[in-house]
């Protein structure tokens, strides 16, 4: 059930989810990601497997409390599972690139 909800996620990607695909895919960075792909009980965003770093854009909801409690409960399960989390908003993702894609990259050089 999530790898069918996971594929239909990959064709109703969130423009900031499209852009930041096409600076990923196919190893443009040096490592592979996948998209919406199921880790655990969840469906990450982005997500290097040989890495271990799963990238989450969001959009405008993540303020809300709730939302915020969610995510926090989804990082840690992520954790534990041996991924380290970074979230960029929607915002930073389209109008701050360059600075997006340093941040993926220093991950991968420390």
């Amino acid at each position: 059930m999530l790898r069918d909800f996971a594929r239909r996620n990959r064709k109703n990607a969130t423009l900031a989810e499209q852009f930041l695909w096409e600076h990923l895919r196919a190893g443009a960075l040096g490592v592979e990601f996948l998209r919406q792909h199921v880790v655990g009980d969840y469906i990450v965003d982005f997500a290097s497997r040989h890495g271990g770093l799963v990238i989450e854009v969001d959009g405008g909801y993540h303020s809300e409390p709730r939302q915020q409690e969610d995510d926090a409960a989804r990082e840690f399960h992520l954790q534990r599972m041996g991924y380290h989390v970074m979230r960029f908003s929607n915002e930073e993702v389209l109008f701050e690139t360059d600075n997006v894609l340093e941040q993926i990259k220093d991950y991968f050089e420390q």
